[in-house]
């Protein structure tokens, strides 16, 4: 925790300084009261800009408020992070006060059970984008970083099997390329179109594991009949890699403040970030990732150890496996299903192929 109830985000980036659009992240530190209910908390950032030169590239003073609406008593210390856009670039001076709204039907917002402190503190502003998603931590980098890792793991364990098997490496390497690529784009749109409300624009749009692996399974589907690579065979040699990249992409979910778990005052809780919120939280993108490492385990094994009755089996089972578990864990993520009976038909139906396939390598 910074000296201070109030920080003003920094980053030391010349480069960056003279950039357009200039923003302000601001967070507010404070511990939950230890016990009781759960209770609102709204915050008044205001500023004033000391000094700068461009007067007139942007306001020279602002107010606004930030809420959440939720805090749990026992939860520890929280981070209350906002951003403030439209500001003249420079050197500002921020206090933060805590303050008690009037809810719609004109009654007092119930006031916190703990006093709050009010706090000053002066920085400078930052380029928007970045401020947009630093927060206290969030590691910037570490999303693509991990990912990245992931996926050259899985490609580097697919090449192995798939010399294992007798597989054509080129041909099948040049396939996964592809079919990464196009799931990339797949993880977009698919994010697109289930996040309509979101309109923080295309390219900072977040993106859905889901429409990854659709777009990918298509994309190899396509490619192994176009280079007459065997299809079964390829699928299993893919799945142990494409695990492998989920358990490390998790871990860059984690610590870039993504598809993170639902406040909590237990002590098994892990601090992180969803990039506006710091608190202590279910870890549910370790559970994920831990959940793709045993199966990654599991379905390398496989491979190596067991000649399947029918190739492809090891994938069928591998992926549903994972989709499953991945079901059970989202109730404890801090997002909101998009669709009311999604997660229970998906886990039929995983659960039915994930029944069958084992049941297959048993009885063949």
């Amino acid at each position: 925790m910074p000296t201070g109830p109030v920080q003003v985000m920094s980053w030391n980036c010349s480069q960056l300084d003279e950039l357009s659009p200039q923003g302000l992240g601001l967070t507010y530190w404070f511990d939950a009261a230890p016990s009781g209910r759960p209770y609102p908390v709204t915050v008044r950032f205001t500023g004033r800009r000391v000094s700068g030169a461009d007067p007139g590239r942007g306001s020279e003073t602002f107010e606004t408020l930030r809420t959440i609406p939720r805090v749990l008593p026992g939860s520890g210390l929280i981070a209350m992070t906002t951003r403030v856009s439209g500001v003249a670039p420079g050197e500002w001076a921020v206090t933060a006060a805590p303050v008690v709204l009037l809810e719609p039907d004109g009654t007092r917002q119930a006031e916190p059970p703990v006093p709050l402190p009010r706090g000053e503190s002066t920085g400078t502003t930052a380029f928007l984008p970045v401020a947009k998603v630093r927060a206290p931590g969030v590691r910037i980098g570490a999303w693509p970083g991990l990912v990245g890792l992931g996926f050259l793991l899985a490609l580097v364990l697919q090449w192995v099997l798939g010399t294992q098997r007798d597989l054509p490496v080129g041909r099948m390497l040049l396939v996964s390329l592809l079919a990464s690529a196009v799931g990339l784009a797949g993880a977009k749109v698919y994010y697109l179109l289930t996040h309509r409300e979101d309109k923080g624009g295309t390219l900072r749009a977040g993106m859905s594991i889901q429409g990854f692996v659709i777009a990918m399974i298509a994309l190899l589907l396509g490619g192994a009949w176009a280079t007459g690579i065997p299809l079964g065979p390829l699928f299993d040699v893919t799945a142990p890699g494409l695990l492998v990249g989920l358990t490390v992409g998790r871990l860059g979910c984690f610590f870039g403040g993504c598809c993170v778990g639902l406040p909590t005052a237990s002590r098994w809780g892990i601090w992180s970030s969803d990039r506006g919120v710091g608190v202590r939280r279910i870890p549910v993108q370790l559970f994920e990732s831990t959940l793709a490492g045993m199966l990654a385990g599991a379905t390398l094994l496989a491979v190596v150890l067991v000649n399947p009755p029918v190739d492809g089996l090891f994938f069928l089972a591998g992926l549903s496996a994972y989709t499953f578990g991945r079901q059970l864990l989202f109730p404890l993520r801090g997002i909101p299903r998009k669709t009311t009976h999604g997660r229970v038909a998906t886990m039929i139906v995983t659960g039915l192929v994930l029944v069958g396939s084992v049941l297959a390598l048993i009885l063949g």
